[in-house]
């Protein structure tokens, strides 16, 4: 049995009567894009982590294997949602869960960001805030990636914004500025915004499967 469970297995006691007779071994097949996206999230500086019902050996033989950094094995379905409260605990309000069951809805619903697998539960899917209609990990690395993209464009906008109106208003005030060309300087300033904004377009977000 600790043979089957190393190597991923989830081993079941078969008895007849009070005697054990056999071993089930049953193992869940590992996406093949799972070990390139968790390198990909390893790459963005994001530490993942599993939370799963296996027993630690087979676990921590699935981990070993796409590389995931920390395992909480042995969680029962009601146990999920304080695992996430564990980590936001220790990780702060940064956490992210990728799920596809019933049992997952509740601890999606508890993660900062829940991240349903399109071919699961509907409950998931209706207590996430993102799903991956694929159902590849490495659309989870891509959603993450275009938020990043998102909110560094939305910083550059905030600045052109501001820069044009702190470098005008004064000018303004002092009746230096003729009104046409504060007029100019509106519209270059919102088609600034607006081009930037459309740079996201060109952005790279695809993952290497290999």
């Amino acid at each position: 049995m600790e043979d089957l469970e190393t190597t991923g297995k989830t081993a079941m006691l078969v008895a007849i009567g009070n005697n054990a007779a056999g071993i089930v071994a049953v193992a869940d097949t590992i996406k093949e894009d799972s070990k390139a996206a968790i390198a990909a999230l390893h790459d963005l500086g994001i530490r993942v982590a599993m939370v799963t019902g296996d027993n630690e050996r087979t676990a921590r033989h699935v981990a070993d294997q796409v590389g995931i950094d920390e395992v909480q094995a042995g969680v029962l379905p009601e146990g999920k949602v304080a695992a996430i409260r564990d980590l936001q605990s220790r990780y702060g309000n940064s956490v992210a869960m990728v799920g596809d069951g019933i049992n997952d809805a509740p601890a999606l619903k508890q993660a900062n960001v829940g991240i349903a697998i399109g071919a699961g539960a509907d409950v998931a899917i209706e207590a996430a805030d993102v799903t991956l209609v694929k159902g590849e990990l490495t659309k989870a690395v891509e959603a993450i990636a275009l938020s990043k993209a998102t909110f560094r464009k939305i910083v550059q906008n905030l600045f052109w914004a501001w820069f044009y109106n702190l470098a005008a208003i004064p000018i303004a005030a002092l009746g230096l500025l003729h009104p046409m060309i504060g007029v100019i300087a509106m519209t270059v300033s919102s088609l600034s915004v607006i081009g930037n904004s459309l740079l996201l377009k060109g952005a790279r977000l695809e993952v290497s499967k290999s």
